[in-house]
């Protein structure tokens, strides 16, 4: 029993890999001329099995010719037609397709992909499977145009392109022309891309693009035309989410802005540097001690006192930078000292009048 538990084992493990190595094609693949094409081959990766070579060939008016071999000594292109024209991806396991670029029309053919294991028991397992390859000439189809990111509407010294797109075999050949009023189409360039580095407001006006190419024997593809705008002022563009461009706000009225925001610091500079200038005299001028006037230590308590003779002394609860009268009573201080009292001149001998002031807080009191 155990020997036949073993064969069993073995014919389903055979069996699983079989199924599972089976390689996966399509019966046709069609190819435009000059373009590229994908001939796919692939496989469901399985363990157990190693890949030993994988090769393609191709086969047209009954001769069969290797194309390409990778082995345990890497890839090689037998034929040298398709030499730089033919690949195989190498780190994508399960996927041999081939790949096919700038076909020719002699590239028409059979192509068989081949592929061989060998499996944990030294044997091996063989798969290959066919595809019929048809290059053909596509001419050139009706051509669209593709504006530049900020659309069809642009203010003036900006810069966009345009871009006339069509399919087929390549090469494919544009042309540009603008409409004239006369009804007549002006040439402007050849190329796919028509592009203005700074616009103008003349370069406003209706464009369309023609594309041919030889597939087409001579048949020109026409495109519809669009009307593209260049405006005299600046304007900012906007693009919404089918990517054509509409004007914004005025870029005018933002200079203008900042224009007024400027002017108007420059005013508060003014201002602020004329109060610091009156400050400063104020202050030189509240500070000068008269000449001949006698300082006093003195503190305050009322802030109406009578005052024989002289009449009342107010204190003033005014900002110390207020000037003063030459006859009014100035008082001083500073850091170091109590707050002293200036008379003036003609006021000396009167000092019996402060004698009934008792403690106050500064700032000044003036005779009045």
């Amino acid at each position: 029993m155990g020997e036949v538990g073993k064969i069993a084992v073995f014919v389903m493990t055979f069996i699983s890999c079989n199924a599972l190595l089976d390689l996966s094609g399509v019966h046709q693949v069609t190819g435009t001329w000059m373009g590229s094409t994908t001939v796919p081959c692939t496989y469901v990766p399985s363990e157990g099995v190693t890949q030993q070579t994988l090769s393609w060939s191709v086969e047209r008016d009954s001769s069969i010719s290797t194309i390409f071999r990778r082995d345990d000594s890497g890839d090689h292109i037998l034929l040298s037609k398709f030499r730089g024209r033919v690949s195989v991806p190498k780190h994508s396991p399960g996927d041999a397709s081939l790949l096919i670029e700038n076909l020719e029309m002699p590239d028409s053919g059979h192509y068989t992909c081949q592929i061989i294991w060998r499996s944990t028991d030294n044997s091996l397992i063989t798969r290959e499977v066919t595809t019929t390859v048809k290059v053909v000439k596509v001419a050139a189809t009706k051509p669209i145009i593709r504006a530049g990111q900020l659309g069809l509407t642009l203010p003036a010294g900006g810069s966009t392109s345009l871009t006339c797109e069509a399919s087929g075999s390549p090469p494919i050949s544009y042309r540009w022309f603008r409409a004239t009023p006369a009804g007549k189409a002006a040439f402007l360039s050849s190329g796919a891309e028509l592009a203005w580095p700074s616009l103008r407001p003349s370069d406003s006006g209706t464009y369309f693009c023609e594309a041919e190419n030889r597939a087409g024997a001579g048949a020109v593809q026409r495109s519809e035309a669009v009307q593209l705008t260049v405006t005299d002022l600046p304007i900012t563009a906007t693009t919404s989410e089918s990517g054509v461009g509409y004007p914004g706000k005025n870029e005018t009225i933002r200079d203008f802005q900042r224009t007024g925001l400027s002017l108007y610091l420059v005013i508060l500079i003014a201002v602020v540097s004329g109060a610091v200038v009156f400050l400063v005299i104020s202050l030189i001028i509240c500070i000068r001690k008269p000449k001949g006037a006698q300082a006093y230590d003195v503190k305050f308590n009322y802030l109406i006192v009578p005052v024989q003779e002289m009449g009342v002394i107010l204190l003033l609860l005014a900002h110390p930078l207020l000037p003063l009268p030459g006859n009014f009573l100035r008082i001083g201080s500073s850091a170091a000292t109590m707050p002293k009292v200036f008379l003036p001149p003609e006021s000396k001998g009167q000092n019996s009048l402060l004698q009934n002031i008792a403690t106050v807080q500064w700032p000044r009191f003036i005779w009045v």
